[in-house]
């Protein structure tokens, strides 16, 4: 056997994710894993120069909907191009198993209302090779990626299968539909799913305007489910809830059922505008929580959730003005030609939105900016869309209107929904600082038409530990932690998310200083030449997934070496 390594990176300062200072060492890495680091002598089969370059492990999402998309693509972007290795779906209680032949439209409402992506582009790429949760694991295991991808059982497909129509209307489930949920959950899990995922946010509805199967589902029904997970022995359970003022009665519910299960579980955290000081409240209750010996997180991002408004994209503010169905059916180009007329800019700004509603959060000036190059996701209130039109003295939906033609009609505006009631990340910076929180919350493949927050892991890196101006910043090390080995070992992940002998070799190389995050592009590359957006980052020379190269420079080797994960198995 040879002792030539399959591959070197050389003289690069490694950032081994354990939040420990960073060293300088060569990394030598054979059959996808790390076998030396230090001063590795020995030739590499292939090698990296990585001086002046930090050497850290590949990111690990928790948080993505790409669930549709691991049935037809190879490539899992915008993730795999920004530095992620691992991603972990079927979050938020909504995927595509397991499911009947004859709910199949139910199942693509739930993720076209829910997360966003088109309906046509399911409908067209969707192979529905499977009926049982084990059978969609089958499905992605004969599949090859350039990440690796986990899977979590969600909800509502759970409900519908069991219960049919009577689980979409959220009836009350019966014992034996308590019981076959909690026994498809934990078939599932065995099968290699990392977790079980739920939805009890009143937000979420189907592509019809109707809640969530899973919404308001009865303690019982979730208590046979986590005790199910728990005689299986490994998975999370996921949440994403409503507390508004009932949070005394929702958090006792999350609180028992972790305690029912002695399972680990993660919930959405996330500072909103109605109730400003609630995610403190929530935290503490997490810390608490887990001082009596439970096992609760709050995954939050690094930055605001946020929607990009654009002429090209799937919102902006006159979407519902009577105008805009002239210019809906209409490529970009041609909107554009029709854009540029005067008179048919006076005439749709001075038009009434049908949605009155939504023209409320379309048309929130003073919590609305222009994108920038690069994009700045922290914006001074002092140049928003509303103050800048104050400033020159003009309306402004004018000004949004001429920012959005910009670029051949291309321009994006930056709409930050919550984590800004303060008009800063001030409230990112304290969850980012508290040991019961994971990064995530990017929801990659999801939301398509108006946000690209997958690349939240890089501007994590980028901006709490280089860029920000406006408050305190945090150590690279820290950082690299958070969104490495945290996030790995929070799933039950603990052979990646860290630099060292035996560990997987999921690996960035990073050129920290010219680390930068592009404007997004729209590309039409989905099913049915659906659109979505896309977002590159400048500054990995290399991004390599089980010991192969699977990006150089932001561009894809065309190798594939990423696969399905299942638990227990890692």
């Amino acid at each position: 056997m040879s002792d030539k390594p399959d591959l070197v990176i050389r003289g690069g300062t490694v950032v081994d994710g354990s939040g420990g200072a960073m060293v300088d060492a060569d990394v030598a890495v054979s059959d996808g894993r790390i076998t030396a680091m230090g001063q590795v002598k020995a030739p590499g089969g292939e090698e990296i120069d990585a001086r002046g370059r930090l050497v850290m492990p590949g990111f690990v999402d928790v948080h993505t909907h790409y669930d549709a998309q691991v049935t037809w693509a190879n490539q899992i972007t915008p993730s795999s191009c920004n530095g992620v290795t691992t991603v972990l779906m079927g979050n938020c209680g909504v995927g595509f198993a397991p499911v009947r032949s004859d709910h199949h439209d139910m199942l693509i409402s739930l993720m076209e209302g829910v997360e966003d992506i088109p309906e046509v582009v399911m409908t067209a790429g969707l192979p529905w090779t499977w009926t049982s949760f084990p059978e969609y694991l089958d499905t992605l295991a004969a599949r090859q990626y350039d990440v690796d991808v986990a899977t979590q059982v969600p909800h509502a497909a759970l409900r519908v299968f069991v219960m049919g129509q009577r689980g979409a209307n959220r009836e009350e489930a019966t014992a034996a539909d308590r019981a076959e949920m909690a026994r498809l959950a934990a078939e599932g899990i065995s099968a290699g799913a990392f977790g079980f995922s739920t939805s009890r946010l009143l937000q979420h509805r189907t592509a019809k305007g109707e809640p969530v199967p899973s919404y308001g589902a009865a303690e019982s029904e979730l208590t046979e489910i986590a005790e199910a997970v728990a005689q299986v022995g490994r998975g999370w359970i996921q949440v994403v809830g409503d507390y508004g003022e009932g949070i005394d009665r929702e958090f006792g519910l999350l609180t028992r059922l972790a305690r029912r299960s002695g399972r680990p579980l993660t919930l959405t955290l996330l500072q909103k505008d109605a109730n400003p000081g609630q995610w403190r409240d929530l935290l503490d209750r997490v810390a608490a929580a887990n001082a009596e010996g439970l096992q609760i997180t709050g995954q939050i991002r690094g930055r605001p959730t946020s929607t990009l408004l654009g002429f090209e994209l799937s919102a902006n503010p006159f979407v519902d003005c009577a105008s805009w169905r002239e210019l809906a059916p209409l490529d970009i180009d041609a909107r554009v030609a029709i854009l540029r007329d005067p008179e048919f800019r006076a005439r749709i700004i001075a038009e009434t939105d049908a949605n009155a509603a939504r023209a409320v959060r379309l048309r929130d000036w003073d919590r609305i900016f222009p994108f920038g190059d690069p994009p700045q996701y922290e914006p001074d209130p002092a140049t928003s869309i509303g103050a800048e039109a104050r400033r020159r003295g003009m309306d402004a939906a004018e000004l949004a209107y001429d920012l959005m033609l910009e670029q051949d009609g291309r321009g994006m505006l930056y709409h930050p929904m919550t984590n800004y009631a303060g008009g800063d990340l001030g409230s990112v910076h304290e969850m980012l600082g508290h040991p019961n929180t994971l990064i995530g919350l990017g929801d990659g493949g999801a939301h398509v038409g108006i946000m690209c927050d997958a690349t939240d892991m890089v501007h994590t890196l980028t901006h709490w530990t280089r860029d920000r101006t406006r408050g305190p910043k945090y150590g690279i090390e820290e950082m690299v932690r958070r969104l490495t080995s945290a996030n790995a070992e929070a799933i039950g992940l603990h052979d990646r998310g860290r630099i060292g002998l035996g560990m997987r070799a999921d690996i960035n190389v990073v050129d920290y200083d010219a680390l930068q995050l592009q404007v997004p592009e729209v590309i039409y590359d989905l099913p049915a030449g659906g659109k979505r957006l896309l977002q590159r980052t400048k500054g990995f020379d290399a991004t390599i997934v089980a010991g192969i190269p699977a990006w150089r420079h932001g561009e894809a080797t065309g190798a594939l070496p990423g696969r399905l994960l299942r638990s227990g198995q890692a």
